[in-house]
């Protein structure tokens, strides 16, 4: 038996809801500033199953209209991470990310970074060069927004590397929980031979979401993704303590969203560890195999479970 309190329609109670439907219709449901993060990957108009290619104008306008919404229901001290690849016309790519900024801008949103998603596999071009990259365009809505740096924290290159003069000679150059991971994120992509791989063709790491939910967030958050697939940005929030809410048009797709967070829930669910680095062919040592992951409504797991001391030598 569950101990997950899981709905198809707008609960407050519920620790996830997963509206099988339009968006529209889930959100006229969602109380304004009612969610801490926005975190999604929408159609790219490029065709795929689950989409009718349209004209660009429409597919922005289209876009537009689910992006105020967002906006009406996230928290003041709330995010929004639009992630976003390439509409591809002819064999002329046209950056969907540049399209979608003006409407953000107009709104009033505040642009934190332009994230780069890089990954090492994807269709190979033969007219151009091929796509390894893709955009999050992370937004806030005021200055007063949720940023916790230490839980993702990556290790250090140099992780014992010390000052060799000057006042703080003999200390630590670098923070010990690890450094800033930059806004260049090398993540494996979801293929055919990724852990985490079901039916659908654009699936999101589970790492890429965490890393959102860990620094935007704080247990107890609601995190919101209205083109949630097959629930990678659930499963994300809810290891982690946060609550979860999306939406889906495709039957099998939401089926497969809840099956996924009730096989977590069991310590069924199999996903690549984010400790663990990207394959490179010259390493010889062995790396983290996948892990089962057993939901915890307790709050978030740091990268390093150590903490340390930390001066920064500067001003604030």
């Amino acid at each position: 038996m569950s101990n997950l309190c899981i709905s198809s329609v707008f609960d407050l109670k519920a620790d996830f809801i997963n509206h099988e439907g339009d968006v529209k219709d889930l959100l006229k449901e969602i109380p304004d500033e009612f969610v801490k993060l926005v975190v999604t990957s929408p159609p790219y108009n490029i065709g795929k199953t689950y989409e009718k290619k349209i004209k660009i104008e429409d597919y922005v306008k289209q876009q537009e209209e689910i992006i105020i919404e967002c906006v009406r229901v996230l928290d003041k001290s709330g995010s929004i991470c639009w992630q976003i690849g390439n509409f591809i016309n002819k064999s002329e790519i046209i950056p969907l990310d540049i399209l979608i900024f003006p409407i953000f801008h107009k709104l009033g949103l505040h642009l934190r970074n332009r994230i780069v998603w890089q990954f090492g596999h994807g269709l190979h071009a033969s007219k151009r060069f091929s796509g390894r990259y893709e955009v999050i365009l992370w937004f806030t809505k005021t200055n007063d927004y949720v940023f916790n740096l230490d839980s993702i924290r990556i290790p250090q290159k140099y992780p014992g590397k010390k000052y060799f003069k000057g006042p703080r000679k003999g200390e630590l150059s670098g923070n010990p929980l690890g450094k800033n991971p930059s806004d260049i994120w090398d993540i494996p992509n979801v293929k055919a031979n990724h852990v985490e791989k079901t039916t659908h063709p654009c699936q999101f790491p589970v790492e890429l979401v965490e890393r959102l939910v860990l620094s935007l967030t704080n247990p107890g958050d609601w995190v919101f993704d209205p083109f949630m697939g097959v629930g990678t940005s659930a499963i994300a929030a809810l290891i982690h303590g946060r609550k979860a809410i999306g939406a889906e048009i495709i039957h099998e797709y939401s089926r497969l969203a809840t099956k996924r967070v009730h096989d977590a829930e069991l310590g069924k669910l199999r996903i690549r560890p984010k400790e663990r680095p990207v394959y490179d062919p010259k390493y010889k040592g062995i790396y983290l195999p996948p892990i089962n992951i057993q939901l915890n409504k307790s709050g978030q797991a740091p990268l390093f479970e150590k903490r340390g001391v930390y001066k920064t030598g500067g001003k604030k």
